[in-house]
């Protein structure tokens, strides 16, 4: 006879077992999946945008004037329609992963506050960036509300990251794992990358790709915020080099050191596809790599950092340090 698998197995393969019994591992799993759906729907963000299909649906929260599903509309091609119309869709795949997380952290055995705060940044996170999308969409991609919601985008990452973290660890005060100075380097490091991309956006912005004819464009010399971009970048791989030199030699935990050789070649892999993307006058295809390599680099850099400290296992009680009154969910 075919012997089944264990509970814990079941529940960790079966959605609604671990939402409705959940673990520490099932929610992590739901975590992850955050993480994920937020990455892609970044990326289909710049398929829409590279696609000229910004405007495909030009009305919000219908799709035209008529119809919240896509409907032929006069001067626009019925594939801009369906490419943006399924970019919307995405969202309520996005939102369905939002309400897992909460309802999972919710429902685990021991009731973690912390981590229950977190997991409603992700709903929370989905109306506020479904309601932007229709500013968006009537101030006709002007670039500076484009760049807005690609930063809820990044801030959603890192949200999702941040509880995917929390829920495999404890609630015991963060223990620095490696010296402060190389946490202190890890910080500058977050500030760099985000540094990086908002400059990726200006460059965005000011570039050729503006998902539609009618979007207008920053009135900046797009050689300089290019050359101004690849600066951060080398600022970055620097940063990034020194703290994975730094953590070799110091003789740091194995995760942080995989974590920093991770972000390490990530990044040079983006170097790589930024320079043949601007040497190629900026080809779709490539730009939308671009934008998944940015995700990647973002992702990989808030895994660094929350590899510098440990906060005990999932399964230890919270024991707070005296006199402290933050948050654990803020005191990451």
């Amino acid at each position: 006879m075919k012997q089944l698998p264990d509970r814990p197995a079941r529940r960790a393969v079966h959605p609604f077992l671990s939402l409705w019994s959940p673990t520490a591992a099932t929610m992590r799993l739901w975590a992850l999946a955050a993480v994920a759906v937020n990455a892609g729907i970044t990326v289909t963000g710049a398929v829409v945008r590279v696609t000229g299909s910004g405007l495909g649906c030009p009305t919000w929260p219908r799709c035209t004037p008529d119809s919240f599903v896509p409907a032929a509309h006069d001067g626009i091609s019925p594939l801009n329609t369906a490419i943006e119309f399924g970019n919307r869709l995405l969202t309520f795949l996005v939102l369905v992963v939002a309400v897992a997380c909460v309802i999972a952290a919710r429902r685990l055995p021991e009731r973690r506050s912390g981590l229950v705060r977190l997991a409603w940044i992700q709903p929370f996170g989905v109306a506020v960036q479904a309601f932007w999308g229709g500013v968006v969409v009537h101030s006709a991609l002007n670039p500076v509300t484009v760049n807005v919601h690609f930063l809820f985008s990044v801030g959603m990452m890192a949200a999702a990251c941040l509880l995917y973290a929390r829920a495999g660890e404890g609630d015991a005060p963060p223990e620095p794992l490696v010296h402060p100075r190389i946490r202190a380097l890890g910080s500058v490091l977050v500030g760099a990358v985000l540094t990086l991309i908002v400059a990726g956006m200006v460059v965005t912005g000011t570039g050729p790709h503006s998902g539609d004819e009618l979007a207008s464009r920053f009135p900046f010399d797009i050689e300089t915020v290019a050359r101004i971009h690849a600066d951060a970048a080398y600022l970055v791989v620097g940063l990034t080099f020194a703290l994975t030199f730094a953590l070799h030699v110091t003789g740091a935990p194995g995760p942080a050191r995989r974590a920093a050789l991770t972000l390490l070649a990530v990044e040079l892999a983006q170097g790589v596809v930024g320079y043949v993307q601007y040497f190629l006058a900026v080809p779709a295809f490539l730009v939308g790599l671009h934008v998944l390599g940015s995700t990647l680099v973002w992702i990989c850099t808030l895994r660094v950092v929350f590899t510098l400290r440990s906060r005990g296992p999932a399964d230890a009680p919270a024991a707070p340090a005296a006199g402290a009154s933050t948050p654990d969910a803020v005191r990451a």
